[in-house]
């Protein structure tokens, strides 16, 4: 894509909102096809069915897709990755635009009397999608670095939105995404798909309603390392851009630095340009268990301190490899987050609940949590719980401020660790106290033209 092409969000989104306001912005946007007009495919009448485009067609990104192809009431119209098609993703698994549409259209070809349908456009570029005003819904599922430029763009544009977690790159992305979503009234979930597995439920509910008195300790362990995939072996040096992958807008915002096999796809997650290693990969699931059972879903802590074990500088992969971070909450509960695990315990006066359905006393996993206590939002599919509310307009399971609440602990953990600094954090005004270098470190620096 030339550098003409490559025009800011802030001038396309100006361009669309002249028609009819900035607040409704998605009706400046040219009409492709109408959703009405597609062939009827299932038992859900056309009228009535989700139209969506896909962003990210990687490892997740499909699974996310196939999961919304298997929902009767969703139209998948559009698709967009920057690779048009690989084995480049983890375990060599052919991904990219290709062999997503060809996953689409053979879904629908065997619910056609022809055995045959095509009708599912493909782009290089997510504006290009989101310029259709035929699109309802759109699921992000791009490295973390993209995410809050999408979801932005996607809300401006009149979208509902599925995105992945981790929710952002960082705190300062993550709280416009928070206040885009709710400025242009769009429902949005985020792909922390444990708020939708009953153990973990369950779990949250005992502690809520004081199973184990009052909880003071909750103990997050999360894997070490990095869990390389797909030619992490091969040497880590610049090579050519594979053909058909459109390397400058995978960078996008990220800083420019030279094409390496290791850099991109799976192996992503362990550079903090355009993640935050396992401390957010990991810590976007289990760190979102540990605040809904605490019940600090929209708030965080007041301080922050750790430690953490890193590569030697330049190296391609330079997050955390070990690390252990504590944070103290209003409340005096303390949340301790470390490698070398993979869980969440809660400890409280009277006792203690994991999430493995292991308590103590013994007896607390047998508690019937009655009618008239606290019951937490029931979902059981996380994908079918955001078409259900798209529809409905209601809340989901996982919203954007909840996700955002949740990851910004990882992301503080992160900076206290790469600072060597005990962080005062500032929850309601989002706010490190005290300490500019640290506070820098919120948000980041956008490579030009790309402007949030």
């Amino acid at each position: 894509m030339t550098s003409e092409r490559r025009i800011t969000r802030r001038s396309f989104f100006k361009h669309a909102a002249s028609a009819a306001g900035a607040a409704t912005a998605a009706v400046a946007f040219p009409t492709i096809i109408p959703a009405s007009a597609l062939g009827a495919v299932g038992s859900v009448a056309p009228s009535n069915r989700i139209t969506m485009g896909c962003i990210g067609l990687g490892g997740r990104g499909t699974v996310d897709m196939r999961q919304f192809l298997n929902n009767p009431e969703v139209q998948i119209v559009a698709l967009c990755d920057v690779d048009a098609g690989s084995t480049n993703y983890e375990d060599h698994w052919y991904r990219g635009l290709a062999p997503a549409k060809a996953d689409v259209e053979k879904r629908y070809a065997t619910q056609k009397p022809s055995g045959t349908w095509k009708g599912c456009d493909t782009y290089n570029d997510f504006r290009d999608l989101l310029a259709r005003q035929d699109i309802d819904a759109v699921c992000v599922a791009t490295p973390d670095h993209w995410h809050a430029f999408i979801v932005v763009a996607a809300a401006q544009a009149g979208k509902d939105i599925y995105c992945e977690k981790p929710l952002s790159h960082n705190i300062a992305d993550g709280r416009a995404m928070v206040e885009a979503v709710a400025r242009y009234g769009r429902v949005f979930q985020c792909g922390s798909q444990r708020r939708s597995e009953p153990k973990w439920r369950r779990a949250c509910e005992l502690i809520r309603n004081g199973r184990i008195g009052k909880v003071h300790t909750i103990r997050v362990d999360l894997m070490g390392g990095y869990w390389l995939r797909n030619g992490s072996y091969r040497p880590q040096q610049p090579i050519p851009v594979p053909k058909g992958f459109d390397y400058d807008l995978w960078l996008g915002p990220a800083p420019w630095a030279p094409y390496i096999h290791g850099r991109c796809h799976w192996n992503f997650r362990w550079n903090y340009d355009y993640s935050g290693g396992m401390v957010t990969d990991w810590g976007a699931h289990f760190i979102d268990m540990a605040h809904w059972a605490m019940g600090t879903e929209e708030t965080g802590p007041v301080e922050i301190e750790g430690r953490g074990e890193f590569p030697p500088n330049g190296a391609l992969w330079n997050t955390a490899t070990s690390f252990h971070f504590e944070c103290k909450y209003a409340n005096g509960m303390k949340l301790i987050v470390k490698s070398g695990g993979g869980g969440v315990k809660w400890e409280g006066t009277d006792g203690w609940v994991e999430n493995d359905n292991k308590t103590y006393p013994a007896s607390v996993a047998k508690e019937i949590v009655g009618p008239h206590e606290i019951h937490l939002y029931e979902s059981n599919d996380q994908h079918g719980n955001f078409i259900d509310c798209v529809k409905s307009r209601g809340r989901t399971a996982a919203p954007v401020e909840i996700a955002h609440r949740s990851i910004s602990v990882a992301h503080l953990g992160n900076i206290a660790m790469l600072t060597g600094h005990k962080i005062k954090w500032n929850p309601e005004k989002e706010q490190i106290l005290g300490d500019p270098g640290a506070g820098a470190l919120l948000g980041r620096a956008y490579r030009e033209p790309w402007i949030l």
